[in-house]
Formats: structure tokens, sequence, C-alpha cells
């Protein structure tokens, strides 16, 4: 009987896609167009050698790229630095309304660089809200936030709760009971976390700090509106100014080349070391809380502190900037600040819709092909994370100008950069999603005579659907940040909350972008709730 059994088990394999031709077909095709901007970047920077090889000798490129490593090492250490004591307070302490704090704290990543960093540079200056709130008290002059020292405070405020997120979440699947041994051997709870705690945790730590890294060496507005002549903006500038193609080309290689050098860090970080051990589900119903004691004090007041820096002052700043202009009789463009929103909305709505219908069969056919083809069509489909937007938007530049000139500076170039840069994003939520279900209800779909094609878009794809939208909402929430693939592709005369944000910011307008930068905050929030809610409830009601 059993025999049987096992017969038609491999009789019958578990659906978890239409196993087809067509489909593999289909999601090769997609993951090899992701891989034209990088191709055609290797292919542009080889036609104009000679010049390829005049930028790469110049002194100017080494110091941007020392200037860039350096950013990127600062910001990462600072971002691991603050988060990691901040995701201990918050999983592993009796600190009072860990979980309240544990929300607030990641709020961060809702704020785009760009505002934060023009919100900073106007808080901070003479007329700013901080400067007319010391001034009674005779301060007179505020340091400056330009330059490297801007650029290091703006990032690593905005980037912390990468860290965070992936370090408390390592911290919940640790087993109390090594902490418990530990402390009954005689170590104190400061020299437990450090000998036992955070070692588990380094693989967690350094996949955070890849995003940091990942996410500094790929900004671009921050850097532009504090003046820091990072690669990004030496590439952005080096084709609006000089029109210099080739070396706009070559510059976004060696992006391309650090990020790689970057990824085998990380993977090498992550080998080396102990790995956390997973609690039991007993041990992780009853985990095990340090008290903090006389510190308790110490760590609201550091929360307090971290709340304060990265969302109270930027808040502040953007009302204070946005009353101060209506007081004076700055009239804001009403039409003008709808047209941004519907222009963002319309842009992010079908750069999800895009993206999404490009990842179905990429996940599909990733998660159902037999052997390693599947596996490695996977992680082709994450070229795109490796590729920061400037060097996407370039590409995609060269691709119009070279092979369509009549799509160039048009919305199906801009949504065709989208959904090489946000692949990943719905990639992973769909396979993610596909990885959840159980093949037991697929199998007996098989069993009871239905068809692949006909078990995947009746059953597979409807209990993954909570996933599926949750990609969608994550690509809503990064294309409608997206500034500088908007800039460099968007069509003339289209203008974004992003766009208007940053020529404001750059042009020192303050006023005038905080407008702009409220809308885009309101407009963000909405799929960031539904990441942090929507989609949590959904994905309970499919495990039921």
């Amino acid at each position: 009987m059993r025999a049987i059994t096992v017969a038609r088990r491999r009789a019958v394999p578990v659906p978890v896609a239409p196993r087809t031709w067509l489909l593999r077909a289909a999601a090769a095709a997609i993951v090899v167009v992701a891989l034209l901007p990088l191709g055609y970047l290797a292919l542009r920077a080889a036609q104009g050698s000679d010049a390829a090889l005049a930028v790469l000798r110049r002194p100017q490129t080494a110091w941007t790229v020392l200037r860039t490593l350096a950013l990127m090492a600062a910001v990462t250490a600072t971002a691991v630095a603050l988060a990691v004591p901040l995701a201990w307070l918050t999983t592993s302490t009796d600190l009072p309304g860990r979980r309240a704090w544990s929300v607030v704290l990641a709020l961060p990543l809702v704020v785009p660089s760009y505002v934060s960093a023009y919100l900073y540079s106007a808080a901070l200056g003479p007329r700013g809200s901080l400067g007319v709130a010391l001034a009674p008290l005779g301060v007179e002059r505020l340091p400056r936030v330009v330059g490297f020292v801007g650029a290091w405070l703006v990032l690593s405020l905005a980037t912390y709760p990468y860290v965070l997120l992936t370090a408390q979440s390592a911290l919940r699947r640790l087993d109390p009971a090594l902490t418990e041994a530990s402390r009954s051997l005689g170590r104190g709870p400061w020299a437990t976390f450090l000998r036992v705690t955070l070692p588990g945790l380094r693989p967690s730590i350094a996949a955070g700090a890849l995003l940091v890294a990942l996410y500094t060496l790929r900004d671009f507005g921050a850097v532009s509106v504090l003046r820091f002549d990072a690669l990004s903006q030496v590439i952005y500038l080096t084709l609006r100014a000089s029109l210099d193609r080739p070396g706009a080309a070559t510059l976004s290689l060696v992006v391309v080349g650090i990020t790689v050098a970057v990824l085998g860090l990380e993977r090498l970080v992550a080998s080396r070391g102990p790995r956390a051990v997973a609690a039991t589900a007993r041990a992780a119903a009853v985990p095990l809380r340090v008290p903090l004691g006389r510190w308790r004090v110490a760590a609201l007041l550091g929360c307090a502190a971290t709340v304060l820096l990265a969302l109270a002052l930027p808040g502040i700043e953007l009302g204070f900037e946005l009353a101060r202009g209506l007081a004076r009789g700055q009239v804001i463009d009403g039409g003008r600040l709808l047209g941004a929103l519907r222009n963002s909305a319309v842009a992010a709505g079908l750069a999800a819709a895009a993206t999404v219908l490009a990842a179905l069969p990429v996940a599909a056919a990733a998660r159902s092909w037999p052997g390693g083809a599947g596996r490695w069509l996977g992680r082709l489909s994450y070229t795109g994370l490796a590729l920061p937007p400037i060097t996407v938007a370039l590409a995609v530049v060269f691709l119009g100008l070279g092979v369509v000139p009549a799509l160039y500076q048009t919305l199906p170039l801009l949504v065709f950069a989208y959904v090489v840069l946000f692949l990943p994003e719905a990639v992973g939520y769909d396979e993610a999603a596909f990885a959840q279900l159980s093949p037991g209800i697929e199998e007996s779909a098989r069993v009871l005579g239905r068809s692949p094609a006909a078990v995947f878009r009746t059953i597979t794809l409807p209990l993954a659907a909570p996933g599926v939208a949750a990609g969608a909402a994550l690509v809503f929430l990064t294309a409608v940040k997206e500034l500088p693939a908007t800039l460099l592709l968007g069509p003339y005369g289209f203008h974004t909350l992003a766009t208007e944000v940053w020529s404001a910011a750059t042009e020192g307008r303050q006023a005038q972008a905080a407008a702009p930068a409220l809308a885009l905050l309101i407009v963000a929030s909405i799929p960031s709730a539904w990441l942090a809610f929507g989609w949590d409830r959904g994905r309970r009601r499919g495990d039921r």
C-alpha cells in the first residue's frame, strides 16, 4: 500500500506552477530583458575604451571613489552601532513600551533620504526652526549640515532601520536557553550580550549592513541636496552637463564593481562565526527579559533621542517651512501640486502592475523548474538589486537613444526602468508567498483531474494573493520615492512629487519644497501601513 502511495506521488508531482515551456521561456525572457542595462553599459564602455581608460586614470575619479567608500563605511558603521543596541532593548529587555518603540523606531524608512536632507539643511539654517528656537538663548549660528558630515548624519538616520529590523527578527528567534546558560555561569547581562548574543547575530547584522551599504552607494538625492560629490551625483552631472556617455558608463561600471565587492564581503562576514540557534516553540513562548534596572532611564532617553533626530526634528521643520511660507504670502501652485501627485500615482501604479506581471512567471518558473536552472533564474532576477538607480537609468537612456529613440523620455521607458530596478522586490515577495503554501492542496487538485495551469490559476495564485499584493505595495512605495530614474527618463514636463522636492530643495526654495514633501510622505505612508498590517492579516487568514 505504501509503495502504491509513493508511486502515485511520483506520478503526480506537486504543481507549484504550470510546468510548461511557455512559462519557462517567458521567465527566461524577462530575466534577459532585466539584464539588458548591465550588458549595454559594458558594451558602451568597451566601444569607448580609450575614453573609459582616460576616465579611470583621472585623479578626480580616484578621489570620488574614495569619498564614496568613506561615506559608505561611515554610514554602515554608524547604522550598526545605533541599531543593534536598539534592537536588543526593544526585544530582549523590560524596556517600558518596547512594542511601541519597536514600531516608531522603524518609521524613518518611510521618509526619502532627499526629504530628510532638505529638512535638516533647512532646520539648521539661520532661519530654520531650530535656529529660531535657539536664538533667544544666544545661539546665533548652528553647524551647517552639508558635505560629508551632513550626508553621513542624514543617511545614518535614514538607514539604521534596515539593521534594526533584521537584528530584531534574529533576536526573536534566538534560543533563550543560551542566554540563561551564560547567566548561570556568572556572566552579567552586558557580558552575555557581547559574548553570546552578538556573535550569534552576525549573519543578520551583516544582512542589514549590506542593505545600508548598498542604499548609501545607490543614494542620489541626499548627496545632491547636501552637495557631496559621491559617485551617483558625479555620474548624473557627467551625463547632463558634459554629455560624456562613455565616461558616465565607465563610472557606472565602477559602481557595479563596488556593489559586487560589497556583496562578497557580506557573504564572508556572514559565513564566519556561530549562527543564532532558533528557539523551540515552548522556549519562544516565554522569552527571557533582561531587567534594565538603573539603566532604564538612559535606555528611554536613547530611544527618544533617536526618534527626535530621525523623525521629530524633520517633521517639525516640515510644518515650520510650510506655515512660514503661507504666512509670507507664498502661493502654493495647487494645480502643479495635484499634477505632480497624479503623475507620481500613475507612474508608481504602472510600475507596480508591470513589475508584478513580470515577477509572477519568474517566481513560478524558478520554483517549479527542476534542477539548478530554476535557482539560477531566480538569482539572475535579483540583478537589479545590485545596480544603483542612477546606473540603471543611465543604461536605459543609452538603450532609448541607441535602439528605440522614439521611446526616449516617454512614460513606457520610465516604467521599464522601474521594472528593472524593482523586479527583485516583487520576485522576493512572490517566492515567499509560494513557499508558504501547503503542497498537499495543489496535489489533491491534480489528483482530482485539474491541469497544472488550472491549479495555478484557481488555487495557487488566490492563496498567494496577499504576498503578491504586498510585493506590489512595496514596488509602489519604492517607485513613488524614486528620484534619479525619474529625472533622467521622465517625459518632458513630467513632474512628480519626488522631482518637485528635489528641484526646490537644490535651488534653496525650502518653503516651496515643503508642500510636495508633505504630500509625498502621505502617499508613501499608505502602502507602508498596508505592508505593516494588511499583509500580516491576510497571511494569518491564509495560514488558517
